[in-house]
């Protein structure tokens, strides 16, 4: 398993496919393909990652031996010591394989670096596995957020903390 920071047009084409592929794998059962299609091209498409890199957030590839499997966004919060997973995703034939809980050592190991306190996401309701997965990793809901984004959705999220020591 390999970790890159996204910097080229091609990685930023690959996490584009990536979210197109499990967002519409995971996601149509829980919030619609309608929603999917909207969130995808606000917040997944190859613009609105390219904007949000230049807005200072990171992204990162993993990949097996011969394919990018999964992405991760963090975005920080220096001020008050705080590292969001902005996105954290991995393709469903990869899932239970590890990739998912290298890419939290990996925020973790960065959130250290960084002096952060506190590693934070946001996750749907009604998104139970990923909830559980979270919670075995001693994650804990601190917070509840209904989140307008448009188009007559909303995004209907926990929030979940790690404390870091």
């Amino acid at each position: 398993m390999t970790i890159q920071k996204a910097t080229t047009i091609a990685d930023i084409q690959t996490i584009e496919k990536l979210a197109h592929k499990i967002w519409n794998a995971h996601y149509v059962p829980i919030i619609g393909q309608n929603q999917v299609d909207f969130m995808l091209e606000k917040f997944q498409s190859f613009d609105a990652i390219t904007s949000q890199i230049k807005n200072g957030y990171d992204y990162f590839l993993i990949s097996d031996a011969k394919n990018a499997v999964g992405y991760l966004c963090l975005v920080y919060d220096d001020s008050k010591k705080k590292l969001m997973i902005s996105k954290i995703y991995i393709d469903a034939q990869k899932r239970g394989a590890g990739f998912g809980q290298q890419l939290i050592d990996f925020t973790i190991h960065l959130a250290q670096e960084k002096k952060m306190k506190i590693i934070w996401l946001t996750v749907n309701k009604n998104n139970s596995n990923s909830i559980k997965w979270y919670q075995k990793l001693n994650f804990k809901i601190t917070n509840e957020v209904v989140m307008d984004i448009g188009n007559n959705f909303v995004m209907d999220d926990y929030i979940m903390e790690l404390q870091l020591n």
